[in-house]
């Protein structure tokens, strides 16, 4: 049997995630998913591509907020939702959408950590960020993830790839939101229409991965690993790829040991 064996959720993009045992199915991604973006001082998307100290900030949530810390700085609180603020026009990838911009004590506490001027910004319900059209049915909506709503990734998947390294990765290096069990490696790619108990997915493609994938959560360093052993034998056309993009085609709750019914099958 095909279930689910973890679900995670990332509050704010390029930072760390949370692991959840339940969560929320919305269009533009789980309830509370990357809904938060850093960016710089012309209001551009900030992540660990280029900041990869960005990933030893460490998040929690706490009483319907997210718990930032870093070591050296004292914890500051986030709320999971801004309800209002200025709204200004920021820069995720090619998309310019409106969001929310937060405090300024908030915006002082990142950028003293990335080490230049940076912002905290929101991106309430009501924000359009449309899908691309040529993957998504139905103009479906994305939060600030890069792309796709939802990202899944199989335990299988990557077992086989830690076979043909020499240090295995955790799976969080890979920033998936649903991690399933029951598959051969890889089989998650060829997923189309598929329910997760009654809430219902359809995959898109292949998750092309970059090089956020080469840094070290725990030490923030980078390296070359997975991106030099995934282009051996994980490539599409120039791309290096892994795990499956997928969007939601209804809404519900879903849970960890949730059992996946492949329509497609």
């Amino acid at each position: 049997m095909i279930k689910v064996t973890g679900l995670f959720i990332y509050p704010i993009k390029s930072l760390q995630g949370v692991a959840v045992d339940r969560c929320e199915v919305l269009e533009r991604g789980f309830k509370n998913d990357r809904r938060w973006m850093i960016v710089d001082s012309e209001n551009k998307l900030v992540t660990q591509r280029t900041h990869p100290h960005l990933s030893q900030i460490k998040i929690r949530i706490s009483n319907d907020v997210i718990v930032a810390s870093h070591t050296g700085y004292e914890d500051i609180e986030i709320p999971l939702i801004l309800k209002e603020g200025k709204e200004e026009l920021v820069t995720v990838w090619n998309d310019e959408v409106p969001a929310l911009l937060t405090e300024e004590r908030i915006n002082h506490w990142i950028s003293s950590i990335a080490g230049m001027s940076c912002k905290l910004v929101f991106m309430p319900e009501h924000f359009e960020r449309r899908v691309n059209p040529e993957r998504a049915r139905n103009r479906e909506n994305v939060s600030f993830a890069d792309g796709y709503p939802y990202l899944i990734i199989s335990e299988a998947s990557l077992q086989d790839l830690n076979s043909r390294m020499e240090a295995p990765l955790p799976m969080h290096r890979f920033r998936p939101n649903i991690v399933v069990s029951g598959i051969e490696p890889y089989m998650e790619d060829l997923w189309k229409d598929f329910k997760i108990e009654d809430v219902s997915f359809y995959g898109t493609h292949s998750c092309k991965r970059c090089v956020f994938t080469t840094v070290d959560q725990e030490t923030g360093k980078k390296g070359a690993e997975p991106l030099k052993t995934l282009a051996t034998y994980r490539r599409e056309g120039p791309e290096v790829i892994f795990g499956l993009n997928a969007i939601a085609a209804s809404r519900g709750v879903i849970g960890v040991g949730d059992f996946i019914n492949l329509e497609n099958d």
